[in-house]
């Protein structure tokens, strides 16, 4: 993968008629200053225009969890938030976890405990587990289920992708949690 480039690329829908507002936000620890149309989306944004493409577009409305991105410190979907919403704010995606060689430590559990399918939803429940770890929320919480709630996985029957996730924040055996399938 090439490095991140924050400079943002026009697209080629651009409306010049169209409203446009001025947005700044860091994006991976980059800082992004540009004019973006007022009806785009974040997912659109980050996707078409910065060419952050791990997140991805399945339900275009906020229900299964794979365009999920971290923004200041919280999950989010970011098809279901205009651009302009996130002015000022620290925007975290999947190119911004990932390890200068090879993968992270979530992505590795993730690949460890086989949950990993189709890869379609897989950037999101790491987004996820990643602010889940941040949050020092533990693996027996209810507040795990609470997280996932939001994902959706259509090659799966989850039992593996729990347990990654689980073992991503420190528990020690497979046991069921509360809420869990």
């Amino acid at each position: 993968m090439t490095a991140f480039d924050p400079t943002p690329q026009k697209t080629v829908w651009d409306d010049s008629n169209e409203s446009q507002t001025a947005l700044s936000v860091t994006v991976n620890g980059k800082q992004v200053r540009t004019l973006v149309a007022d009806r785009l989306l974040l997912s659109d944004f980050l996707r078409d225009d910065l060419g952050l493409t791990a997140l991805k577009v399945a339900c275009g409305e906020g229900a299964c969890g794979a365009c999920t991105i971290v923004i200041d410190g919280e999950p989010a979907r970011s098809c279901t938030l205009l651009a302009v919403q996130t002015e000022g704010a620290e925007i975290l995606t999947l190119e911004g976890l990932n390890a200068p060689q090879g993968l992270n430590p979530v992505q590795q559990i993730f690949q460890q405990h086989h949950a990993l399918q189709c890869g379609y939803c897989t950037p999101g429940w790491l987004m996820t587990a990643y602010s889940m770890i941040k949050r020092s929320i533990h693996p027996d919480s209810t507040e795990v289920s609470q997280y996932l709630s939001g994902h959706i996985c259509r090659c799966t029957g989850y039992r593996n992708i729990w347990t990654a996730v689980r073992r991503a924040l420190g528990a020690a055996n497979d046991g069921p949690v509360s809420g869990q399938e």
